[in-house]
């Protein structure tokens, strides 16, 4: 579903959960959607025992045009404080990223060494189609294009995601994919990525190149059959939350 979503405080709403457990997750949507679209996965980590962090990334939540006025700085920020929460509470901290999520907790990962192991499902690293050759060029002249929110093939399931994509976001989106890439063979974590094969968003390529590149010398990729672009609320939903668990369990005790 596509809305404004200054009335829809719950569907953006930052998720916390504290344990006893030595383990915690740090949990990050994509562009333009809300929490709710990593809920059902951080709730799931989270009644697993472990402490669980999932920030609302700055400029979501509200209203399309306040996305246009951040940098991917400020969304690494958020993840950077949601990060520190997690540390002082826990002696590991894996991070879990959709989308733009997963190009943000790659470049947490890079920066912080201690994190123990990365999630990605269906992130961005490269894209193949022509149209984002001209972002850089266009991102002012053209505030907005079409949105990209509800990429999923359950029936009558809807992601809480903004009616229109912010052309200024997707091009910062892009800046911080340009980075990721230059970093990404000095990236050392255990990986684990999750790709949808009809993704109508992020390309197969996306995963296949930081399988290649990434330098971590543990990294798997799962591909996913029954899912489009927003996995985690799609038929595939327990795949990643069992495997993402099995994950976290065989590297955190």
């Amino acid at each position: 579903m596509n809305h404004d979503l200054t009335d829809l405080a719950p569907h953006h709403l930052p998720f916390s959960h504290k344990t006893e457990h030595s383990v915690g997750i740090l949990v990050s949507h994509g562009l333009t959607s809300t929490t709710s679209s990593m809920r059902p996965l951080a709730e799931s980590f989270a009644d697993a025992g472990f402490h669980v962090e999932l920030p609302c990334l700055r400029g979501h939540g509200t209203q399309w045009q306040d996305l246009n006025r951040v940098r991917y700085q400020d969304w690494l920020e958020d993840l950077e404080v949601a990060l520190a929460a997690l540390q002082v509470r826990c002696e590991k901290v894996f991070v879990c990223g959709l989308s733009l999520g997963g190009a943000l907790v790659l470049h947490l990962a890079h920066d912080h060494p201690e994190i123990a192991g990365v999630v990605l499902v269906n992130h961005v690293a490269v894209f193949t189609n022509p149209k984002f050759w001209f972002v850089p060029l266009i991102h002012r002249m053209i505030p907005s294009t079409p949105a990209v929110g509800s990429d999923i093939k359950k029936p009558d399931t809807l992601e809480m995601a903004y009616p229109r994509t912010p052309s200024t976001a997707v091009n910062e989106m892009l800046k911080l994919m340009k980075v990721n890439r230059k970093r990404m063979p000095d990236t050392w974590q255990p990986t684990l990525i999750f790709k949808s094969l009809e993704d109508h968003v992020v390309p197969v390529k996306s995963a296949e190149w930081t399988m290649k590149h990434l330098g971590s010398k543990e990294k798997e990729l799962v591909l996913l059959t029954n899912s489009y672009h927003v996995a985690p609320l799609d038929h595939d939903q327990k795949i990643i939350e069992e495997r993402s668990l099995e994950f976290f369990r065989s590297r955190g005790e």
